[in-house]
């Protein structure tokens, strides 16, 4: 009787070495995967507490860097000054030069003050403007005036009244505080005496602080416009060169001159003299006609030797 016996394979060794690699690479992956949530939720969780001062610090970061990229140079304000000039400058022509400086202070947004045009006591014209212009242009005018011709004099000034601005605005904050008080009073005030007082003094603070806007508006006008005073005066002509030398016309022309000047002279000394001469000549006329006949003369009514008496 033949039996037949099923035998199994036996397992190979590299399949059951691929098989164990197969299972450590599985289980080493699921402890990295592990260990990777976990530093995932404790970043999340650090990132979580310290978002608000982080993203803060960012923000001031970012903010501190455009705030120093678009950091420009200071400017000085609040401050008020009051700048005045006063300019002498020689030109050719006198109506061009005061035209064009005219010109420069309007152009400059300013404006044309007082103005006077005369002549000197040569027949030279000279002319004398005011002129105001802003505080950021009154450089550059004045620079433009001064190229105009030869600068003769020039005395610029600045006055700082920055203390004065402040304690004049200061003062007119408190006398309105103190008018809407006094008139509180009066609206509460219930005694004719009462009212008659606080009127008068409603009437003394309100003209303290009418003074005082004056005094602000003309503080404001002062340091907001620059106050430049020009004098224009003409260029006295060229005497002639000294290497012409005079001509018979030139000699002739100068001693007539001079003969015509003699005859002037001579006839206004003799103008001078005349009414003493004439006053003289009558006298020796009337002395010599009436005087000098009756008197007697030499030997007349004298006995003459010889003669029987």
């Amino acid at each position: 009787m033949h039996t037949s016996r099923t035998t199994r394979p036996r397992p190979r060794p590299a399949r059951a070495l691929a098989a164990l690699l197969l299972t450590a690479a599985l289980a080493l992956a699921g402890c990295s995967g592990a260990n990777d949530s976990g530093d995932g939720d404790n970043k999340s969780a650090a990132g979580a507490k310290a978002g608000p001062d982080a993203g803060a610090a960012a923000d001031s970061g970012r903010g501190g860097g455009a705030a120093s990229g678009a950091k420009k140079p200071p400017k000085l304000t609040g401050v008020h000054i009051i700048r005045t000039a006063t300019l002498s400058v020689r030109v050719k022509d006198v109506p061009a030069a005061l035209s064009r400086a005219r010109t420069a202070a309007e152009d400059a947004g300013g404006l044309v003050g007082n103005e006077t045009t005369d002549r000197d006591g040569h027949g030279r014209e000279r002319s004398r403007v005011t002129l105001r212009v802003p505080q950021g242009a009154y450089e550059d005018v004045l620079d433009q005036l001064a190229g105009a011709g030869r600068v003769l004099e020039l005395n610029a000034t600045a006055k700082d009244v920055t203390d004065q601005v402040v304690d004049v605005d200061s003062r007119i904050a408190s006398m309105r505080a103190s008018v809407a008080r006094v008139r509180e009073l009066m609206d509460r005030a219930t005694k004719l005496s009462d009212v008659v007082t606080l009127e008068g003094e409603l009437s003394s603070r309100q003209s303290e602080l009418e003074a005082l806007l004056a005094q602000q508006a003309s503080l404001k006008d002062r340091t907001t416009l620059a106050t430049i005073t020009l004098k224009l005066s003409e260029t006295p002509a060229k005497a002639g060169s000294g290497d012409d030398d005079p001509g018979f016309l030139d000699a002739l022309s100068g001693g007539w001159a001079a003969f015509v000047t003699a005859l002037k002279w001579v006839a206004m000394a003799l103008a001078a003299v005349l009414p003493f001469a004439a006053v003289a000549g009558l006298l020796l006329f009337l002395w010599l006609r009436f005087v000098r006949p009756r008197r007697p003369r030499r030997g007349d009514g004298q006995d003459r030797p010889g003669q029987p008496t």
